[in-house]
């Protein structure tokens, strides 16, 4: 069943010149484009929405507009000459992100990983100060050891706990 769910709506994503990336139950659909024709992906991603939500509509489904999420990627100089702020989903409008999680990963519009690694730090530095009264009974050795655990225990995962 679940490649009768998932077959399908790539065909959708062709019609409208698209692309799409799915893993489990997650898709992604994107667009590669120039600056100057942001628009016209824009109607080309709306025209794809339209299409999808009548597809889940046909079997029952519905989409789930918060969570759906609309990213532009590039230099600042070509995030610069975007002037879409927001795209048209059904009956109302989703706000174009600076940042989004995927995969547990939080990804910038320049792709920075900026945002990522300051989740990482804020993660390790609560967690460090989680252990803080633990340490004030335990030997140096015992510490470094506690300490040495805990970084290669919490950058081992992918996942920050945030």
């Amino acid at each position: 069943m679940y490649v009768l769910y998932t077959a399908e709506p790539a065909l959708v994503v062709d019609r409208q010149g698209l692309s799409l990336h799915q893993y489990a139950d997650d898709t992604q659909v994107y667009i590669s484009t120039l600056a100057d024709d942001a628009e016209a992906a824009v109607q080309r991603l709306s025209a794809y929405l339209v299409d999808i939500k009548a597809w889940l509509k046909a079997r029952q489904f519905r989409l789930n507009p918060t969570k759906t999420q609309v990213m532009w990627l590039g230099s600042p100089q070509q995030l610069a000459k975007v002037n879409v702020s927001e795209v048209p989903v059904a009956s109302g409008r989703i706000n174009v992100s600076e940042t989004e999680r995927n995969l547990s990963i939080i990804i910038d519009s320049q792709l920075t990983l900026s945002a990522q690694v300051s989740a990482v730090c804020r993660s390790g530095y609560y967690q460090l100060r989680q252990l803080r009264p633990l340490v004030r009974s335990m030997s140096s050795d015992a510490i470094k050891t506690l300490v040495q655990a805990f970084i290669s225990c919490h950058f081992s995962t992918a996942s920050p706990t945030v």
